[in-house]
């Protein structure tokens, strides 16, 4: 029997949550060393799945399946390929950094780091799953700490108000998710006669024929028909939205600014770099994997959505005041990317999605962690009230300039070669299928300008990107220091230090190497395009 590296990862948080409770509280020095040592290991583990992964062979590895509830075809089934595991290594450094970032953290740490690593192992679960049962028990698990994290340890003028925000708005999108899957289990079963979660067994069921069928709705007072559509097109939105709900599409994005405000820094760094991401790799592995069919056809005006996103996003990102707020919405902006590339339905277009899951996550972790560095000593984040900062947190103003160049897409950063496959894959999209497509939409979509119009107005997106980051660098690092903050605003730590580093080093190294992480992504990639039909 193989060594169990993905069971060993998804699971290390909770045992070190567990361990970390048993600690008395009094003792905040071994809480931390505990949350430290945890981390470590995680990572490291990452790495070696990462880098032991057989792109060759492609494919699922490092599988393990035990049954839990066979009687409903329910089993614990995890594997790796080239989709997940940078988002498993990208929820590991971001773990590992949070640690570090929190160590000051002095109001009941014991129990802040457990709820942090039960998110942790909700995320780790998501992204292993290979049964859809189980993705959605660990997505519900990542859901569920962020409203204690942010409401106990948040920002006082509006944790409560965020907290529940963020929860009812993710855990609608995921019973409308949970909707859809359901639907799929049953055609499923129906179609085989076998009951099962599994998404291999489900997507093999799909290219037989399983969802060749017309979804017929009634009008429960005359009986006549109010929707007959073909069952991928009508169950597609429901996946798709409700898990692209946490990725932060619009219209349903104004959860996101509000929690990432209210949050402390480590959440924050979760709640942007991982968790936006759990949303948008769950609408591709469940949504476009098992109902290509509905992604073909939704992909024109979907495609729209996003470029609200990208555009709306950066332009609301230009006009805060507040640092946290201004990554919020540039977070927005950026997650509309992945799901524009996601509605390319061409290789391209996804490997830069999963590049820019990792760049991104990486990217506005690196941002919160400045940002919560800068408002611990500072006690304010409004851009007008500071300036001068480089003078005291010189290894801040550095991270957070990297950062900057990162969001703009600077060559030799990974934002440069995670944004120029996404625009790249946008220009050479077309309208696979538009028929059912309102007129209008149908005739727009088969233009031949219409998806390389798109590019172009979502390239506005990095002009605006540029102007309120070298806006924001200007205005809080350099220029006079305030004379309140002369005496009491000091250097960072040596751990902080540390976590900058990490994050700074990981957006170079991918930057200067894209063949390090580009095509583990094409090895999974491949078989996407074989299930939507593009060679």
């Amino acid at each position: 029997m193989t060594f169990p590296f993905l069971s060993v990862i998804t699971f290390t948080p909770l045992a070190a949550a567990v361990l970390i409770l048993l600690i008395p509280a009094e003792r905040k020095t071994e809480v931390r060393v505990t949350a430290l040592a945890a981390g470590v290991f995680a990572i490291l583990l990452s790495l070696y799945v990462y880098f032991g992964y057989d792109q060759a062979a492609g494919g699922y590895q490092f599988v393990e399946r035990y049954d839990w509830v066979p009687q409903l075809g329910i089993s614990y089934y995890v594997g790796a390929d080239g989709l997940n595991l940078p988002l498993v290594l990208l929820t590991a450094i971001v773990m590992l950094t949070g640690v570090l970032i929190s160590w000051g953290v002095d109001d009941r740490p014991r129990e802040f780091f457990a709820f942090l690593f039960l998110l942790a192992t909700g995320v780790f679960g998501v992204f292993v799953a290979v049964d859809l049962f189980h993705l959605f028990f660990f997505y519900e698990i990542a859901v569920f700490p962020m409203y204690l994290l942010i409401a106990i340890w948040g920002w006082v003028k509006t944790r409560e108000y965020a907290a529940m925000k963020l929860t009812l708005y993710l855990f609608i999108g995921s019973v409308i998710a949970l909707v859809g899957a359901l639907m799929m289990f049953v055609a499923v079963r129906n179609f085989t006669g076998e009951n099962t979660f599994d998404m291999l067994a489900m997507s093999a069921a799909e290219q037989a024929g399983a969802f060749d069928f017309n979804l017929v709705l009634n009008n429960p007072f005359t009986g006549t028909p109010w929707l007959a559509s073909s069952f991928q097109k009508v169950v597609f939105p429901f996946v798709f939205f409700g898990f692209a709900v946490l990725g932060g599409i619009f219209p349903f994005h104004n959860w996101s600014p509000d929690g990432h405000v209210a949050a402390p820094t480590a959440v924050s760094m979760f709640h942007a770099g991982v968790l936006m991401k759990l949303g948008a790799f769950a609408a591709l592995r469940v949504g476009v994997m098992l109902l290509p069919e509905g992604a073909r056809f939704h992909a024109p005006w979907i495609v729209l959505l996003t470029l609200v996103n990208v555009v709306y996003g950066s332009f609301i990102a230009m006009t805060q005041q507040d640092l946290k707020y201004m990554i919020g919405f540039s977070s927005v902006s950026h997650m509309g990317l992945v799901a524009m590339a996601f509605m390319t339905i061409n290789r391209i277009g996804y490997t830069g999605a999963g590049l820019q899951m990792f760049s991104h996550g990486v990217m506005t972790a690196l941002f919160f962690a400045c940002v919560g560095m800068i408002y611990d000593r500072a006690h304010t984040r409004q851009m007008p009230e500071l300036g001068g900062m480089a003078r005291k947190m010189p290894w801040v103003a550095v991270a957070f300039i990297i950062g900057g160049f990162t969001s703009m897409g600077m060559p030799s950063l990974s934002g440069f070669v995670a944004e120029l496959p996404i625009f790249l894959g946008v220009w050479r999209a077309r309208a696979l299928d538009v028929a059912g497509l309102p007129g209008w939409l149908a005739s727009l979509a088969q233009q031949p300008w219409y998806f390389p119009a798109i590019a172009v107005i979502s390239a506005v997106s990095i002009v605006v990107t540029a102007a309120y980051v070298l806006r924001a660098v200007q205005r809080v690092f350099f220029g006079e220091l305030p004379h309140e903050f002369e005496h009491h605003v000091g250097d960072v730590t040596v751990l902080d230090k540390t976590a900058l580093v990490v994050l700074c080093a990981t957006m170079i190294i991918l930057g200067l190497y894209p063949a390090i992480m580009a095509p583990l992504i094409e090895t999974a990639v491949g078989p996407v395009m074989a299930l939507l039909g593009v060679q």
